[in-house]
């Protein structure tokens, strides 16, 4: 039941399939069939790649100087995304 109810009670998921994949597919004029396939297959990769992918980095991840390098990154990430928006 929680799993449902992350899955479609989530106002993201509508956001992000209905509002933004939309009005981008906007831009490609008479192959919204293509990109909505292509969306749907990029959503597929990303999803298993990320199952798998976690399941691979398990010996990794289990030392604690792993999880600081991944969090350092995602800061560098983050403050460049923020200094982007500013600029």
């Amino acid at each position: 039941m929680t799993c449902l109810t992350f899955t479609w009670i989530n106002p993201h998921v509508y956001l992000d399939t209905f509002v933004l994949l939309s009005s981008i597919s906007t831009q490609y004029e008479g192959q919204q069939v293509a990109f909505g396939l292509d969306a749907i297959f990029g959503s597929f990769v990303f999803f298993f790649s990320l199952g798998y992918g976690a399941k691979l980095l398990i010996p990794v991840f289990k030392k604690p100087k792993a999880w600081k390098v991944l969090e350092f990154i995602i800061g560098i990430v983050m403050a460049a995304l923020g200094v982007s928006f500013l600029v």
